[in-house]
């Protein structure tokens, strides 16, 4: 008789590598005679609330496999955040009735620092609603931001596209600068941490080599120092590139573009910073500029991801298996880097309790002097992160396979679910 089941979920914003965890997840539960099915939460802790539940063990293994270059959240993900037991005991009630009405013995939540809370307070619940479950969580988010690991599933695909974008946007800038556009600014995503923002400095190699400037959320934004640079690299080079972080943000600590919105996790919910730039660039230099934001383009761009990332975006899939199996409960695998060349890196186990919650910033020997570059230190971080290609299947017709499949849900056993 199999053993009972994995319920596994995915949480907050996805990853061009997302899904090649649930593959590891997937793939390493089949070889487990212990284990019963993988379960897939449709939406997230949403879809376990609303007992919307996805049966993995219909999914051929061809299937399966084509998770791992299929960008996007193929179960579906959520933004929602579980307050505490004490303040919101009837959801984790409900999740533990799920739970017991599908034999689910294992709750895997795949996601940042917010889902890391989720998982943690999960897996404290258990014994006090008198059915144990054990809770893995699972790293996942581009903005490299949770702390311990050394490095996020999701980040490096992100970094490599971002240092590939705006190395080339940069050449076509360059092409046109003696007659047109002088200028041009690329918005990435990192609301309090400036990882993928540093990213975009990897094309830099020689001095004056493009994005010229750098804004991090780490750094206070000095207007008058901002516009000087800008000046000076237009006039020495004809033409400049910024790459500026979504949460770039002013002395009094305002984000530049903060537009008065709050998300499901209580963040705010940031309206663009990379036109407010160009509006100050236009208004004080009166130079033309063109910007981008990469928005969801970079965080869905499997086409061009990191090998490395795909790997160990496997490996912690595998391992939270492995953990499971092995009667863990209330931790996380992360990635640990063992040497930078060659680059070496294996899989350590975290306490859920150290990392729910807690933000990694960029460190300071990170960000070079000026506050608007990149150091070598910050260089031999990232540079190995971003190694080797893992291009998709393509069809005759020169696009990506990526999987499309009719998600078959579990029969419900409870009744619907009413929160209040």
């Amino acid at each position: 008789m199999s053993g009972k089941n994995i319920l596994y979920a995915q949480s907050g914003g996805v990853t061009p590598v997302i899904n090649a965890t649930a593959a590891g997840v997937i793939e390493t539960a089949r070889t487990q005679a212990s284990i019963g099915k993988v379960l897939a939460a449709k939406d997230g802790i949403i879809g376990v609330l609303h007992e919307q539940l996805i049966d993995t063990s219909v999914m051929r293994d061809d299937q399966v496999a084509a998770l791992r270059h299929t960008p996007g959240g193929v179960f579906g993900s959520c933004r929602y955040k579980l307050k505490s037991i004490a303040d919101s005991r009837a959801e984790y009630e409900r999740l533990i009735e799920v739970f017991k009405a599908h034999n689910i013995g294992y709750f895997f939540y795949n996601g940042g620092g917010d889902s890391a809370d989720t998982a943690y307070k999960v897996s404290q619940i258990g014994d006090q609603l008198g059915y144990p479950v054990q809770c893995i969580g699972i790293p996942k988010t581009i903005d490299n931001d949770l702390p311990i690991t050394d490095v996020c599933p999701g980040f490096p695909s992100v970094a490599k596209y971002v240092a590939v974008s705006i190395m080339e946007a940069s050449l076509d800038v360059m092409s046109m600068a003696s007659s047109s556009t002088k200028v041009f600014i690329l918005e990435v995503m990192g609301r309090h941490a400036g990882w993928i923002a540093a990213a975009g400095g990897l094309p830099v190699r020689h001095e004056g080599d493009p994005p010229q400037i750098i804004l991090f959320p780490e750094v206070p934004f000095d207007e008058q120092a901002f516009l000087e640079r800008v000046d000076t690299v237009v006039r020495r080079e004809g033409f400049c590139s910024i790459v500026v972080s979504e949460g770039a943000r002013a002395a009094d600590g305002k984000f530049l573009s903060d537009s008065g919105v709050r998300d499901a996790f209580g963040h705010a919910q940031l309206g663009g910073v990379a036109p407010v730039i160009a509006n100050l660039i236009n208004a004080r230099l009166k130079l033309k500029c063109h910007w981008a934001v990469s928005d969801y383009l970079q965080r869905s761009a499997r086409h061009i991801a990191s090998k490395v990332d795909v790997e160990q975006a496997y490996a912690v899939g595998q391992a939270a298996v492995e953990f499971a199996v092995a009667g863990k409960t209330g931790v996380m695998p992360v990635i640990e880097r063992v040497s930078d060349e060659p680059y070496v890196w294996r899989i350590a186990e975290a306490e859920l309790a150290d990392l729910a919650n807690v933000e990694k910033t960029m460190p300071a020997n990170f960000i070079s002097a000026d506050g608007f570059g990149i150091t070598e230190e910050c260089r031999r971080y990232l540079k190995p992160l971003i190694r080797g290609e893992d291009y998709p299947p393509y069809d005759c017709d020169g696009l990506p396979e990526y999987l499309s499949i009719e998600h078959c849900l579990v029969d419900r056993q409870l009744s619907d679910w009413r929160s209040r």
